[in-house]
């Protein structure tokens, strides 16, 4: 049996996507920059949205939760994922 993690995106991340869901099957020790790779693989939209060109980091444009809690307070994108967990990857605000 695969092992699987559920991924929501909220705001333009989910319009980018396609769908604001998408249920990703993993194997082994996975950390969250490679979840947020595949995803982007997939979508160009959700790639070109998602992550900064100069930085190649999703961190500049959105707040990302991991089972509840902010990944800044996590291992930020090597935060391990497992199965069952769930992901939330919000669009940051930013104003001038």
């Amino acid at each position: 049996m695969s092992d699987m993690v559920k991924v929501r995106l909220l705001g333009i991340f989910g319009v980018a996507y396609g769908s604001k869901e998408a249920e990703l099957k993993i194997e082994g020790d996975v950390r969250l920059k490679e979840i947020i790779q595949k995803l982007t693989c997939t979508s160009e939209a959700l790639k070109h949205v998602l992550i900064d060109s100069d930085l190649k980091s999703p961190l500049p444009n959105a707040v990302i939760i991991v089972n509840g809690k902010d990944i800044s307070v996590l291992n930020g994108l090597d935060t391990p994922i497992k199965n069952g967990d769930e992901i939330l990857i919000i669009p940051a605000i930013h104003g001038g």
